[in-house]
């Protein structure tokens, strides 16, 4: 539990001191709950059990949200479309998370979008009768939508659908091409920068007293005969052969949210016979990032494209396209966007818009890989968005599946499960804990003209950081106001500032290049150079609070290019396996082994990266 006398923000911030202070902790105590998995789920599931006064620790292999948790659509929504396949329980259960997250738990960082349902356009006398039919099957699609979140989500957040006709629809999305519509459904979901949610919830965790690391990567599991004890640690930022590169961690219950490495559990068991607890395969999801001067519009559009749905969705100054839906079986760390599902966003959002997007309209790139409970049906589409949790030996929890919006409800549906083994616990308590950031936010919002008066700062700065930190906003107001030059633009990413990547090393656990241009802020998929050209300050930056010399910096600098150029080849290669093989060729920056000095890449292995 947290010091009395530290305040809540002191306590969350995630310096480097701080990492330094939790891997002795994890090195000399024994925890209660031990959470391996940096996502959304396992940043989820420590909050949830640190909120009912148990001992917690998490550890990530890589950065917080590096996998799945920081490449998803950018929503937090209900899923309107499994209405259609008539799986009311699960849009019940993220209907009731999205109006906690907009109203209660994170209104600084989930904001109602608005989004197009467009009604396809028939031609003349005899088409009539099908534009009727559509406008009632989707009406009433959307409007049980709202009804379920006033019924179940309390209405909260987000305005009701309404009807419009075709000339209302081209004056909110003049892109849209006039013979493609017959008018369409407004309606809202909520939009969320994913990665920024995770790190806000590790923090949040933190400030409960957690002990949290990154670049703690799990190489095997502790046992007393049939009993998961606890967990064997590889530090991937120590040196080479340093004694401190390895240690063990006691913990009465180890709650495994590896998502697609889920399955690798049972591989570190190392047992014949074990159950396998769960099996989860691994669906591929790509998205595109354009600006938003290539498409005109001010809602977001949903269209139902073969195999699953296509969302174009404004996000600040750009619009994000996406998603595909395709099996994936190769690299889990790093999975490739190829030159074929390019194409296909392409040509599906192109079917409605009256100027044909092409690559060269292309920002960013990213794909993200959704861990869905395997069954027997061969399309990933067809597989499992509910979530599970499983118990394949005492001692040893793994939770899987679900959806982002759901992430509190998997989380403490694990909690509950360790705390019947561990016994007087109480009940999760989450759903009435705010985010670090949140309190205060409203009035924050409202008075946000007299905040940036008051700091000699434009008040889009001020908006620009209350949507990323909320009430922690005061923080980089404070930094700006004793070092000037941090209110500048960072080089190459006019949306972003200097005190944000400074930010970002000394409060938000940010220990590399890449985890900042790529997850504290979105550089890396909002700019057409994806941040090479912020590369240099933004490592001269970190590298003040880190205490990078000339020769880190330029490490730090070559990884973060290379990554890029490996990204830009295998979006160039036609398919999914010559696109692993080229985006391979940029190793992971964490334990690199040509950086220390070692005879093995420690990048590989069963680490089970978050």
């Amino acid at each position: 539990m947290r010091d009395p006398s530290v305040s809540r923000n002191t306590a969350s911030q995630l310096s480097p001191a701080r990492r330094a202070a939790d891997l002795r902790r994890l090195r000399a105590e024994r925890f209660d709950v031990l959470v391996i998995g940096g996502g959304v789920t396992g940043a989820g599931a420590a909050l949830d059990a640190a909120s009912r006064g148990l001992k917690v620790a998490l550890v990530e292999a890589r950065d917080y949200a590096a996998g799945t948790s920081s490449r998803s659509s950018k929503l937090i929504h209900g899923g309107l479309r499994y209405l259609e396949q008539l799986e009311f329980g699960l849009v019940h259960e993220a209907l009731t998370e999205r109006g906690l997250l907009a109203t209660r738990l994170a209104p600084h960082l989930v904001r109602p979008v608005p989004i197009l349902v467009p009604l396809p356009a028939g031609r003349g006398p005899a088409a009539l009768p099908g534009r009727i039919w559509r406008r009632c099957y989707y009406g009433t699609g959307v409007a049980a939508y709202d009804a379920f979140a006033g019924i179940f989500g309390g209405g909260r957040g987000m305005p009701l659908h309404r009807h419009l006709t075709r000339e209302s629809t081209r004056r909110i999305f003049p892109s849209l091409r006039a013979d493609a519509v017959a008018g369409s459904i407004r309606y809202y979901d909520g939009q969320v920068d994913d990665a920024r949610l995770v790190v806000t919830l590790v923090r949040t965790a933190a400030s409960l007293g957690v002990a949290v690391a990154t670049s703690a990567r799990v190489v095997g599991l502790i046992r007393q005969a049939r009993e998961v004890t606890g967990v064997r640690i590889r530090d991937m930022e120590a040196p080479a052969g340093s004694p401190d590169a390895e240690f063990e961690v006691s913990a009465r219950t180890v709650i495994a949210a590896t998502g697609v490495w889920s399955d690798d559990m049972s591989e570190l068991l190392g047992d014949v016979g074990v159950r396998r607890g769960l099996r989860v395969r691994a669906s591929k999801g790509v998205h595109l990032v354009v600006p938003r001067s290539a498409i005109t519009g001010e809602a977001g559009l949903i269209l139902r494209t073969p195999t699953s749905v296509l969302f174009v969705l404004p996000w600040g100054g750009h619009w994000i396209i996406g998603t595909t839906d395709t099996d994936w079986r190769l690299d889990r760390a790093h999975p490739a966007a190829s030159a074929r599902d390019i194409e296909y966003l392409l040509d599906q959002v192109n079917r409605v818009l009256d100027r044909p997007l092409t690559t060269d309209d292309i920002e960013g790139v990213y794909a993200g890989l959704r861990p869905l409970l395997s069954g027997e049906a061969e399309s990933t589409s067809k597989l499992s968005r509910e979530h599970a949790v499983a118990e394949p030996m005492l001692g040893l929890l793994l939770v899987a599946g679900g959806k982002y919006t759901t992430y509190r409800v998997m989380a403490a549906d694990v909690v509950d499960r360790a705390a019947h083994r561990l016994g007087n616990v109480r009940p999760s308590r989450t759903a009435e804990l705010p985010l670090l950031g949140a309190d205060g936010y409203a009035a924050l919002w409202r008075d946000r003209a007299d905040l940036a008066r008051r700091h000699g700062v434009p008040a889009g700065v001020v908006e620009h950081l209350l949507e990323r930190y909320g009430n922690l906003t005061t923080d980089l107001l404070a930094m700006i106001d004793a070092e000037p030059l941090l209110g500048s633009p960072l080089a190459g990413a006019p949306e972003y500032l200097a005190a944000e990547v400074v930010y970002a090393a000394q409060a938000e656990g940010a220990l590399h290049l890449d985890d900042v241009l790529t997850r504290r802020t979105r550089i890396s998929i909002e700019t057409p150079h994806r941040g090479v050209e912020s590369a240099e300050q933004a490592a001269e930056l970190m590298g003040r609070v880190l205490g990078w010399d000339a020769s880190v910096r330029a490490r730090e600098v070559e990884h973060y290019l290379a990554r890029v150029a490996a990204e830009r080849q295998s979006q160039r290669m036609p398919d999914d396996a010559t696109a692993d093989a080229a985006r391979l060729g940029a190793p992971d920056v964490r334990g690199f082994a040509a950086d220390r000095g070692a005879g093995a890449d420690l990048g590989g292995g069963v680490g089970l990266p978050g």
